[in-house]
């Protein structure tokens, strides 16, 4: 498995795949070819299909300006290695074309021909859930200690710097109000969440604390604010819900959070080294489950979990999101991306919960059911997978429901 780093990136949204991965592509490409005027960028596959909606062009036309910039959108044609693919090439008379074909394969990671058949820079010796049980009973050292005994001091204040960008995330979507742009006269919830919380208690309270903080999070990257993937943009806003009501609930330090950001993110690691974490490829169970599962074995770190309970609510996580499509109306992460994080979020809480009164024994494996949701992503039909072409993307008519 590849460094936690690569799966907490800091970044704008709204996607993590299609507008963090171009972004990064582009301002590769224009490093190449800084004195050029004008490009060429073709969309392929789900990145034209849904691009629109995930400012996939302004992200590459900001990072390629002042040079001038024709975007094709080839809806109908899929690379076959991976389905988000685009094609960068210089336009200039009396320069090579330059063509570069790459791909962004999910948490705004990009590869190329050139790299697609290298392995990855594999850290860990564990490959799977299994092997992290085993490590800590040989060694008696738990998740997070098995992360920073690998990556060191250099992930600790990585691990920092994206607490603090979740944080101000929270606290942004909470400050901000009015519509979310993109043209479904989306309103911004979280506010409002937040003050009806106050008035509640005990249970409904929590809950209601924790739906406020996936909405600020989640309504902050669908208007392209500053996120962390974790692991993705469209799934963003799980994880540090969960984190902030922990903190407050659990009156822990940030030092404690960060630990528990470790052990999600190797739980998240072993999704993306087994299964996927795109919904381009598997469709949103390989995101928002993802999330899930990370978030759930966070909160039962923190509240006092065993290795053995903490691999359960993990498991719970992703086991309860298995099939989920990737279906976003008019190729934007919000409906029904936002309230997928609100819910998700709340499921990773009780899933903790749930772990925690059990005695960690069950009867089907993390492992288990990351090898299923891979399988089940292969199965999903394209429609389904971040194409906008099936489910609430065609049938959602984008009105709201007047009662």
């Amino acid at each position: 498995m590849e460094s936690i780093i690569e799966l907490y990136r800091i970044g704008r949204g709204p996607s993590s795949s299609h507008t963090m991965g171009p972004d990064r592509a582009a301002q590769i490409y224009r490093s190449k070819h800084p004195e050029v005027n004008s490009f060429k960028v073709t969309l392929y596959g789900s990145l034209a299909l849904t691009g629109k909606g995930h400012l996939t062009d302004i992200a590459i036309i900001n990072e390629l300006k002042p040079a001038k910039v024709e975007i094709v959108w080839k809806i109908d044609e899929v690379k076959e290695f991976h389905p988000n693919a685009l094609e960068f090439e210089v336009l200039d008379q009396g320069l090579e074309p330059d063509k570069w074909l790459v791909y962004s394969v999910g948490g705004g990671k990009i590869i190329d021909d050139a790299s697609k058949d290298q392995e990855p820079q594999h850290i860990y010796k564990q490959k799977n859930m299994q092997d992290v049980l085993n490590y800590y009973k040989e060694t008696g050292k738990v998740f997070w200690e098995l992360v920073f005994e690998t990556e060191g001091d250099e992930l600790k204040e990585h691990l920092a710097k994206v607490w603090e960008v979740m944080q101000k995330a929270i606290d942004n979507g909470l400050t901000n109000e009015g519509l979310i742009p993109g043209g479904l006269k989306l309103q911004r919830k979280a506010s409002s969440y937040f003050a009806r919380s106050k008035g509640l208690s005990d249970h409904a309270k929590t809950t209601s604390r924790i739906f406020s903080y996936a909405l600020a999070v989640s309504e902050e990257n669908a208007a392209g604010g500053e996120v962390v993937t974790a692991p993705t943009c469209g799934s963003s806003g799980i994880l540090p819900a969960v984190l902030k009501i922990c903190q407050e609930n659990f009156e822990v330090s940030d030092e404690k959070i960060i630990r528990a950001m470790a052990t999600a993110g190797l739980v998240g690691n072993i999704v993306k080294h087994n299964a996927s974490i795109s919904g381009a490829e598997v469709g949103c169970q390989g995101e928002v489950g993802t999330a899930c599962a990370m978030a759930a074995a966070a909160a039962t770190q923190l509240a006092g979990g065993s290795p053995a309970q903490i691999e359960y609510a993990a498991e719970m996580g992703l086991e309860h999101h298995l099939g989920l499509t990737c279906d976003p109306i008019n190729g934007l992460v919000q409906i029904p991306c936002i309230e997928r994080n609100v819910h998700a979020a709340v499921r990773a809480f009780d899933s903790a919960r749930y772990s925690i009164l059990s005695d960690g024994k069950h009867f089907i494996s993390f492992d288990v059911v990351t090898k299923v949701m891979k399988e089940t992503g292969k199965d999903i039909p394209s429609l389904y997978k971040e194409t906008a072409l099936g489910g609430l993307a065609v049938f959602g008519d984008g009105d709201f429901v007047d009662n």
